[in-house]
């Protein structure tokens, strides 16, 4: 599944629930979802990583999708590589 039919599955699920709580409230839900996958990270636990991977998707395609934000495009600005110095890898300093 590409980005903009992700966007477009989250939209067609989600968007009328998701404009009543608006895009602070969706916002919280997104950062409670990155304190779950940091938890997933620091257990190990293989299937629920994924899982929270995939909320944290969700809920950052919905906040993109609340403010406007077309995903693909977004994306597009890492499509050749890093966005500052136009390499891959990066030779940015670290």
């Amino acid at each position: 599944m590409n980005l903009s039919d992700f966007q477009a599955t989250i939209h067609a699920t989600y968007h009328d629930r998701d404009s009543k709580r608006g895009i602070d409230g969706s916002f919280r839900w997104l950062t409670e979802e990155v304190g779950e996958l940091a938890r997933a990270l620091r257990t190990g636990d293989a299937d629920n990583l994924e899982h929270e991977v995939g909320d944290v998707l969700a809920w950052l395609t919905t906040v993109a999708d609340l403010a406007g934000v077309n995903l693909e495009s977004a994306a597009g600005r890492y499509a050749r590589g890093c966005p500052r110095c136009h390499s891959a890898p990066c030779l940015c300093p670290a």
